[in-house]
């Protein structure tokens, strides 16, 4: 499971100019899902992303993670993540999940995230969706669960 995560002062979705989801001050989590992951992966992820210290503290310096900022999460589902560019122009999503498992293990991992207490609005499974921000700082982070889960 990977997902690039930007730390926002606003971000939304909108679906044909229509906004379905928004927060104000948090993280936007654009998440892939690996056609090889598990709930172990949703929960490594899910776990990194709340505690993630990537909000300025009382000295400026990134000490505090959204639940301490009180921050929002924005999940958006981006199955792209996955596209290997190694070979030709054209992506192969060959190594993404097919869409029933993506959206299980997605859905794992929203639910974990709000276990941890922490608001999350999301994006529409599926749908092309156009999504803005603004990027506070500018913070952007990769993570990985492939790259964190001990064997």
């Amino acid at each position: 499971m990977r997902a690039v995560i930007q730390r926002v002062s606003r971000a939304h979705v909108s679906i044909e100019g229509k906004r379905v989801a928004a927060i104000g001050r948090g993280l936007l989590v654009l998440l892939g899902v690996d056609r090889d992951d598990t709930e172990q992966d949703a929960a490594y992820l899910a776990e990194k992303t709340a505690y993630l210290r990537v909000f300025p503290d009382e000295n400026g310096r990134m000490n505090r993670s959204a639940l301490e900022a009180g921050g929002a999460l924005l999940v958006v589902s981006q199955f792209t993540l996955f596209g290997d560019c190694r070979k030709g122009h054209r992506p192969s999503y060959s190594q993404a999940a097919d869409p029933d498992s993506a959206e299980r293990l997605y859905r794992a991992f929203v639910v974990r995230c709000r276990a941890y207490g922490l608001p999350v609005d999301e994006g529409v499974f599926r749908a092309m969706m156009n999504v803005e921000l603004v990027n506070d700082g500018p913070v952007t982070l990769l993570l990985d669960s492939r790259r964190g889960i001990e064997p």
